[in-house]
């Protein structure tokens, strides 16, 4: 940073060059440390820490040193020197150096603090957030800042050279069905009729499209009126395109090239591209999500037809009946009964009946193992390369579709999430960064509790052409061109092509139950657009607040945003939300049951 009149430079950026020139500095005590009559403190800004040293003989800065507490803000004058012998720290970029002080000014004390300013502070989320402007002090979450914005401007970097204008879409918007709930404006000048805050700038991008933009980027926020966890916020930021005259591959080699730049620019890494591609039932039969971490290999295996004339009660009559039996086996594994026991219970809380299992010791060992035939365990132990005596265990999912690979894949996750269980059946990471496509997802779902078909990522995706002909006599079957970018197991961007033709759009909303007149009401904006020659346009958005999460290895992304939310919603920092005057209401028409 440049020079401004109360700091020559940062406490980061003295080394051992800087030996012998006066400098000011400034920033927060860090900590203060009296070792026999010297002060030594630690002084810290935004760019990191550098030691200081205040001697008696410097009678006025002495003094001042003495008064120092925690976070007090100070001015601090003093020349360059290096550390003696045995006193460097090398843990530290400034541990070759400290800086001898002659004049300390104090430009505002600090009240005392509620938690330590500190890497090592235990303090609850609660706490963090309520002092928040604390909470930011601390290196790791001013690095989480700074890894965000690099982030962003190499995105807005990369996106700039490939022709992509910047436009920002509205706020105040109408309300859309995009699979969340809305939170809703009301409008004074229109007193009963409200605005929507955006769940995203879809159908805006879209018009733009229509209009000839050709290429269109924004660093957009998104309002989502829905439960919070950890990877989710009321509000969130996504790199949001789109683009004109392209097919999928256009946008998934773009989205290769721009995180390509992000890892080398943020990370000092390179990103082997193109990223490999799974279509969604190679992902949900091979893994059982459709965000696979495909770092430890571990695939599932269809066992279904190994039992299709098992006299296995449960698993014969679930195949002859159309239903299919998933197997993970896990590799040398030391797993207790106990262990299974906690499995099947957490198994069971996603729908699974049990969970049936098969250690492969010298001669199988499991409470089924008297059902299944000689000939069917051969089959299972050829098929997944037993080898005798080494103590794996397959686990088997059982049910209709992919429901089986689901339950599976769910104890993938749960093997891969903890560093014991992977330590303990020997997986390793193949890569620190795997980076996949899904794509080909189902274009509609089923929604039974409303007797209507319902989208399966947006309602704006175009199906596959060579499946258009099933929507109109099964549409559960048509393919889509939706595609996802996972990275480690984590959703990092969802996109699709779009429908440019209105029949094609207004045939799809049908189906999803909405007749003409709802589908003007809710869509008109883009349906009359589109019949204005729309160009054939499709468009991808990434989760900033996830991506910048995964790359500092946080676990929750309230550590990559600067004011965000609880779990319950509510900004303990600014104390939203709460009542409003009276007054205001008034002026709304609004009145509070």
């Amino acid at each position: 940073m440049k020079p401004t009149s109360l700091r020559t430079h940062c406490c980061d950026e003295l080394r051992a060059a800087h030996i012998g020139q006066r400098v000011s500095l400034a920033g927060w005590v860090h900590s203060r440390r009296d070792h026999g009559g010297v002060y030594f403190l630690d002084l810290r800004d935004r760019s990191g820490l550098v030691q200081v040293v205040v001697n008696p003989e410097e009678a006025e800065a002495f003094l001042a040193a003495a008064k120092l507490g925690s976070e007090h803000v100070i001015a601090v004058s003093g020349e360059v020197r290096s550390r003696p012998d045995g006193m460097k720290n090398p843990k530290l970029p400034t541990g070759d150096v400290e800086v001898k002080a002659d004049a300390i000014k104090v430009l505002n004390a600090s009240k005392a603090l509620p938690f330590e300013v500190s890497e090592h502070a235990n303090v609850l989320e609660e706490t963090r957030l309520k002092y928040r402007f604390l909470d930011l002090r601390r290196p790791r979450m001013i690095d989480n800042l700074i890894c965000r914005h690099r982030v962003a401007q190499t995105v807005r970097r990369a996106l700039d050279a490939e022709g992509f204008l910047e436009i920002e879409t509205p706020i105040l918007t109408k309300a859309t069905p995009e699979g969340a709930r809305d939170f809703i404006v009301p409008s004074r000048l229109a007193p009963g009729n409200f605005y929507a805050l955006p769940q995203s700038p879809q159908i805006f991008k879209q018009i733009l499209m229509v209009s000839g933009v050709d290429r269109y980027f924004q660093l957009a926020r998104a309002f989502r009126d829905e439960d919070l966890r950890a990877d989710r916020q009321l509000e969130h930021t996504q790199i949001d395109l789109e683009m004109s005259f392209v097919e999928e591959g256009d946008i998934q080699a773009l989205v290769e090239r721009m995180l390509q730049g992000v890892w080398h620019e943020v990370m000092g890494q390179e990103l082997p591209a193109p990223f490999p591609r799974l279509e969604y039932d190679q992902a949900m039969l091979g893994y059982g999500s459709d965000k696979p971490d495909l770092r430890y290999g571990l695939a599932l295996a269809d066992v279904s037809e190994v039992f299709r004339e098992s006299k296995f009660k449960i698993f014969g009559e679930t195949v002859r009946s159309g239903g299919r039996i998933a197997a993970l086996t896990v590799p040398g594994a030391a797993i207790s009964r106990s262990r299974i026991d906690k499995l099947t219970e957490m198994i069971k809380t996603q729908g699974a009946k049990g969970l049936p299992w098969i250690r492969w010791n010298d001669s199988p060992e499991s409470p089924i193992a008297k059902f299944i035939s000689p000939e069917e365990i051969a089959a299972l132990a050829k098929g997944f390369g037993i080898k005798p005596g080494q103590g794996q265990v397959s686990f088997f999912g059982v049910g209709a579709g992919y429901a089986p690979f689901v339950h599976m894949g769910g104890l993938r996750k749960e093997f891969l999430s903890r560093p014991e269980d992977r330590a303990q059946i020997g997986l390793q990471a193949s890569t620190p960064w795997h980076f996949s496509w899904v794509t080909r997802f189902p274009l509609l779902e089923w929604a039974a509790e409303e007797n209507r078909w319902t989208f399966s990522h947006n309602p704006f995706t175009a199906p596959l052409d060579a499946d258009l002909g099933l929507l109109d006599s099964e549409p559960g079957k048509v393919r889509s061109h939706q595609y996802d970018l996972v990275c480690n197991g984590v959703e990092i961007a969802s996109g699709s092509i779009r429908n440019h033709r209105a029949e094609v759009q207004s045939k799809i909303l049908a189906l999803m139950g909405f007749n003409p007149e709802a589908q003007q009401a809710q869509f008109g904006l883009l349906l009359n657009a589109l019949e204005y020659g729309a160009p054939p346009h499709g468009g991808i958005a990434l989760g900033l607040d996830r991506l910048v999460a995964l790359m500092r290895g946080e676990d929750s992304i309230r550590d990559v945003i600067a004011f965000p939310k609880t779990q319950k919603g509510a900004c303990l920092l600014s104390e939203a939300p709460g009542p409003v005057d009276p007054k205001l209401l008034q002026e709304l028409c609004i009145k509070l049951a």
